[in-house]
C-alpha cells in the first residue's frame, strides 16, 4: 500500500468528487480513517499545543523509516482531549508521544499529521473535503454532531458588535 500521504495526494489530483471517493474507498484502512476522522470530525479536539511542534524531521526514504503513520495512527488516541487513553497522561508525556510519532514517520506523513491536528487537511490536500470523506465513509462521523461548511464560515466570520448602535441620520 502507498503511504497515507500518497493516497491523499491521489485524492487531491482527482478531478471529480466520484473519483476522490473511489480512491478513498480503494485505500480504506484504519490508519486512513483515523486521520480523516481526526482532521474532519468536529467533535475531536487534540489536547496538544497549537501549531507545528519542534521536532526532528525524519529524512529517511519512504520504506526505510522506523515506522509508518498507518501503524502509528492508533497512538493518536492518546492525544485526543477526553479520550479514555489520554485522560491519565500528563501533558508532557502526551506531547512527547506525539513528537515520537512525528519523528518516526516520513516527513510528508508528519506534515499530514500536523495538518490533521490543526484541522487543515482540506488546505493541504486540495479537494479533500468533509463532504467527500462522509460520502466515502458514511459511518465515520456522527452527521448530527458535525457543522456544515456554511456554519463553519459563519462561525469564523468577524462578528458585528450588536451593542454599538448604528449611526443616526444627522440633518443640518
Amino acid at each position: 500500500m502507498s503511504t497515507l500521504h500518497a493516497v491523499l495526494e491521489q485524492v487531491s489530483g482527482a478531478s471529480t468528487k466520484a473519483e476522490k471517493i473511489e480512491i478513498l474507498k480503494r485505500y480504506n484502512c484504519m490508519g486512513l480513517r483515523d486521520v480523516l476522522k481526526g482532521g474532519f470530525d468536529d467533535t475531536i479536539e487534540f489536547d496538544l499545543p497549537k501549531g507545528v511542534p519542534p521536532f526532528t524531521t525524519n529524512t529517511s526514504n519512504e520504506g526505510h523509516t522506523p515506522t509508518s503513520l498507518e501503524h502509528n495512527s492508533v497512538k493518536l488516541a492518546y492525544c485526543v482531549k477526553g479520550h479514555p487513553k489520554s485522560a491519565p497522561l500528563k501533558a508532557i508525556v502526551r506531547e512527547r508521544m506525539f513528537l515520537e510519532i512525528l519523528e518516526g514517520i516520513p516527513k510528508d506523513e508528519a506534515e499530514l499529521v500536523i495538518a490533521m491536528k490543526e484541522k487543515k487537511l482540506g488546505k493541504r490536500y486540495k479537494g479533500l473535503t468533509k463532504d467527500v470523506v462522509m460520502a466515502a465513509f458514511p459511518n465515520l462521523m456522527d452527521a448530527k454532531l458535525q457543522k456544515s461548511s456554511t456554519e463553519k464560515k459563519e462561525a469564523e466570520a468577524p462578528k458585528k458588535d450588536a451593542s454599538t448602535p448604528a449611526p443616526e441620520n444627522v440633518t443640518a
